[in-house]
């Protein structure tokens, strides 16, 4: 009996083994014949860098089979198989890898929802591997150099080093990058990248996958022609493949330790990211279209683009969000419905006063316009409204204009002056149906009469206290966080001006101290011609600009022709006044000059790429630069310049700055962009680091113009410490300092295209990237060979010598000038 009982169990754990499904370990980077991946179970690629399972994104209660960064703390998918046919369960779906060598995607009651679908017959040779790369590849065991099946091949919204976009010419399709529905949703969104399929070597970015909105320019066997940034190819190795077979472009990183992705993002913009650790987050490197109401259709039908607030999407009056789940989602594609309907649209007989129409101003007109011909804005209006359909009209010096249907691509704007009358049911609008009753309306009148005489009474009232006020304390009149100063008290709070900070190109500063003992700095502003409305505006836009390297505004006073800024006031005053003074006690030391390069590189950082619309300061230098009791730095007089939007091709009407720190653009006339403050921070490093001015005339009248000395000491490979504030005796850290040189004259190359941005500056001063050495730029070459009156700083002139010394150029100075950065290895 006992030994029948062996038997039998022998026998049913036997049954069992054959009857478990044979799951792979999790960690593995393989998934071989008759294997399968189910619940919380993953493969990890070799090094680690990817891994591969079932996923749910944000609040989603759906499941996915995906790759994603293992390395990389934020959750980023880069590949989704099942996009468009979610899953409820993942404990009971499986990714297998089946005998005929497919890897297939069942569902909870074993249903295909996705495969390979490969026609190769290697059946039990196959493995599906993991790679480092992020490619998820099927390959023959026999030999895994070659791949059968790649994600690479059919990616989602990501497109990742070594992949590949492109266009197959036997079958004539495309590779789509195309974006998630929505941050919850991966199905396919409604914005594509492709290389165009009209066989030209440019790419393109649709709308619903007809609507060409935006392209690369062709490719000129360098960089795509309207895309300049890639001249400054410091990180990236761009390629384009054209053969028999195929057209594709592909890239890789100089550096594999960079963490970098291009994305089809749900916003319509195609951006390029790259991970920092030091902040655990994803830096925006570049992104197209630059503005982003530039992508069509955004905000979808009815749907207005704003790129001065958040979100950019609204609904016109009249209209509420059509689906509000994914509006609130940032899926503005479903756009906008009706809150009543038109009178026309109920099947009535359609009465002209039940319908009106709302002037809506300063828009960018929507698309797809339809041209009548019309004696004037009365025919026109009237030929929209004698048709159900029209859903609006303009009239201007083209014409009559009307639409059919939803309308696309508005956007609203201060700099566009075009008028549009969109159509509304009566009781949609202020003005009522016209058919209310008799009675009600003279209540309606009556009212509104009583309240204005309220109101003025309250208006008289409040006018006889501020005029008994008079110079009694401080104005309070409070804008937004800002507080409007009256004219009399900062008068009074800075003892009638006269006790100077300092000036500059836009004006004197005074020191000042309200009622409450707020120590101020009070800026008279000199040659604003604005009104009182546009100066107020700009204003309260420089107000909500708050960063730890940027100097607070208080408030403003704005009365008749005057125009005065407050500031938080400064202890240490200016950089300037540290660097180039004589007492030794004062001087800064090496780690404070560097912590205040490195903070005014963040400041500029945060101006140029994180503020609604990019701001050019117009005016680095050493005197804009002020030092708080601890002597951090923080930029001031920003967004005194002229605001400009994120167009790179802008020109400044005026030019503003200080000789000695302006880019050669603002002379020779061309675009000015954010690089020329990157111009004026090199200048302003150089300074920093030598501790005087760049530009110094001695006693014989020669002019030692300091750049061009650390330009040839950096390509010559001499002792860096030469370079160094002689103030300073030699203390400093040589790798931060030969960091600084290199990047300051990096900074300072003629051709903007060749200068950094000052995110990728912040990255080199902290030590995230390295940079490799400049050449001289051009216009130092040319200014000692031209300029007998210029000499240089030597050995001996660094230490207050007037001797001076000849520079040679070496061979290493032909180098082609374009930036070149690589990643560092160091945490």
């Amino acid at each position: 009996m006992g030994t029948r009982n062996i038997q039998f169990f022998l026998i049913s754990v036997l049954f069992l083994c054959l009857s478990l499904k044979p799951h792979l370990s999790t960690g593995a980077d393989t998934i071989s014949v008759g294997q399968s991946l189910s619940g919380k179970q993953t493969i990890i690629s070799e090094d680690g860098n990817f891994e591969l399972g079932f996923f749910t994104p944000g609040n989603s209660q759906n499941y996915y089979i995906g790759i994603w960064y293992k390395k990389v703390s934020a959750p980023t998918y880069v590949w989704v198989a099942n996009r468009d046919k979610p899953l409820s369960d993942s404990s009971s779906s499986e990714l297998k890898l089946l005998e005929d060598g497919n890897l297939v995607l069942l569902n909870e009651s074993k249903i295909l929802i996705w495969s390979t679908n490969s026609t190769s017959d290697t059946s039990n040779s196959t493995v599906a591997m993991l790679l480092d790369t992020g490619n998820l590849a099927l390959r023959n065991t026999l030999n895994l150099s070659v791949s059968i099946w790649e994600s690479f091949d059919h990616p989602s919204d990501t497109w990742l080093p070594d992949g590949k976009i492109g266009l197959n010419k036997l079958t004539n399709k495309t590779q789509l990058l195309t974006s998630w529905r929505n941050s919850e949703d991966p199905a396919p969104g409604m914005f594509t990248l492709e290389l165009d399929p009209g066989g030209t070597s440019q790419y393109l970015i649709h709308w619903n996958q007809s609507k060409q909105y935006w392209t690369s320019g062709t490719w000129n066997g360098q960089i795509f022609s309207l895309v300049p940034e890639m001249r400054s190819n410091y990180i990236y190795n761009f390629s384009y493949v054209t053969n028999e077979k195929e057209n594709y472009f592909t890239y890789s990183v100089y550096n594999k330790s960079i963490i970098s992705r291009f994305v089809m993002d749900l916003s319509g913009q195609i951006k390029q990211y790259t991970w920092l650790e030091s902040s655990k987050s994803w830096n925006l490197f570049w992104a197209q279209p630059r503005k982003q109401c530039e992508v069509y259709a955004l905000c979808g039908p009815f749907g207005s683009c704003n790129e001065a607030v958040l979100p950019f999407c609204g609904c016109l009056e009249g209209f509420d969000p059509q689906f509000p789940k994914d509006w609130n989602l940032s899926d503005w594609s479903g756009g906008c419905m009706r809150k009543t309907p038109l009178q026309c649209e109920l099947g009535t007989t359609v009465i002209r006063d039940e319908d009106r129409f709302l002037h809506i101003s300063n828009i960018k007109l929507p698309a797809n316009p339809q041209s009548l011909a019309v004696l004037n804005a009365e025919d026109c209006k009237a030929s929209c409204l004698n048709k159900c359909s029209c859903t609006g009209y303009a009239y201007g010096s083209d014409g009559c204009s009307i639409w059919h249907g939803g309308l696309l691509g508005l956007q609203q704007s201060s700099d566009d002056d075009s008028d549009i009358y969109l159509r509304l049911a009566a009781s949609d609008l202020s003005g009522g149906s016209g058919s209310k009753k008799k009675g009600t309306v003279t209540w309606v009148i009556v009212g509104a009469i009583a309240g204005v005489i309220t109101l003025l009474g309250f208006v008289i009232v409040l006018s006889w206290c501020w005029w008994k006020r008079g110079s009694v304390g401080t104005s309070q009149a409070v804008e937004g966080s800002l507080v409007s100063f009256g004219y009399r008290d900062l008068q009074s709070a800075t003892k009638n001006f006269s006790e100077k900070l300092g000036g500059g190109g836009f004006g004197s500063v005074f020191k000042g101290t309200l009622p409450d003992s707020t120590v101020i700095a009070v800026k008279k502003l000199e040659g604003i011609s604005q009104g009182e409305k546009q100066f107020r505006s700009e204003v309260s836009t420089i107000g909500t600009i708050q960063h730890l390297n940027l100097v607070r505004l208080h408030g403003f006073c704005t009365e008749s022709t005057k125009r005065l800024l407050v500031y938080e006031y400064m202890p240490n005053g200016s950089l300037d006044s540290h660097l180039f003074h004589q007492k030794e006690s004062k001087v800064l030391d090496w780690k404070t000059r560097y912590q205040i390069a490195l903070g005014t590189a963040r400041g500029l950082v945060y101006l140029h790429e994180k503020c609604r619309d990019c701001i050019i300061h117009c005016d680095i230098k050493p005197e804009n630069i002020l030092l708080d009791a601890e002597l951090c730095p923080k930029v001031a007089d920003f967004g005194l310049a002229k605001l400009v939007g994120r167009e790179f091709s802008r020109v400044l009407t005026t030019m503003r700055g200080t000789r000695g720190y302006l880019a050669p653009e603002w002379i020779s006339g061309i675009a000015v962009t954010a690089k020329a403050d990157v111009y004026s921070y090199g200048m302003m490093l150089f300074e920093v680091i030598s501790g005087r001015r760049n530009s110094e005339q001695s006693e014989d009248g020669k002019v030692r113009f300091f750049p061009t000395w650390a330009a040839n000491k950096l390509i010559e490979g001499e002792e860096i410490l030469s370079l160094l504030d002689p103030k300073l005796e030699g203390n400093s850290n040589v790798e931060e300092l030969n960091r600084a040189c290199r990047v300051a004259c990096w900074c300072i190359q003629d051709d903007e295209a060749h200068r950094p941005s000052m995110g990728q500056v912040v990255q080199i001063l902290e030590g995230v990237l390295e940079v490799n050495l400049p050449p001289i730029p051009r216009s130092l070459k040319v200014l000692a060979e031209n300029h007998e009156d210029i000499i240089f700083f030597t050995e001996s002139s660094s230490n207050q010598s007037t001797q001076g010394g000849s520079t040679s150029v070496t061979s290493s100075q032909t180098k082609s000038s374009a930036l070149s950065l690589t990643m560092s290895s160091k945490s």
